[in-house]
């Protein structure tokens, strides 16, 4: 399965802040959209870095509450990795899996074009299974 076929599914809205938006600012548009990572980026094409939970707790703990007026682009991860419509799915799943990556923005001509979470890569996964598990089951009983 393609990551387009997820983002089929799902929509390709995506969540994002401008880098100057304060990180009290991120964490009320997490919570309102009730999302893990917000896409950072000046236009809301371009991708400037993304920021997640896991990176907000971490910079709390490092620097306490003062980071929550800090600008987004303080706590970023500015190298971010992405892929395309056309990424195979169990390939973006290792990914994932082995660099502790729970959202991945999807660019189609250097423009953001969505983001899947991996719950939505484990979601595909398991209705695959499910599928190729009721064919089995319906050529076994012919």
């Amino acid at each position: 399965m393609l990551i387009g076929t997820i983002l089929q599914r799902k929509g390709t809205s995506v969540a994002t802040v401008r880098p100057s938006a304060t990180v009290r600012e991120l964490l009320a548009v997490l919570a309102g959209l009730n999302i893990g990572a917000v896409v950072v980026s000046d236009d809301g094409a371009t991708i400037a870095g993304i920021v997640s939970e896991r990176d907000i707790v971490r910079k709390l703990h490092e620097r306490g509450a003062e980071i929550l007026d800090a600008p987004v682009s303080s706590i970023m991860t500015t190298e971010v990795r992405t892929c395309g419509p056309d990424a195979n799915v169990d390939e973006l799943r290792r990914t994932m899996t082995n660099h502790r990556i729970r959202h991945i923005p999807v660019v189609k001509n250097g423009r953001l074009a969505g983001i899947v979470s991996i719950g939505d890569v484990v979601k595909s996964a398991i209705e695959e299974l499910e599928t190729e598990n009721a064919h089995l089951v319906g050529y076994l009983h012919g």
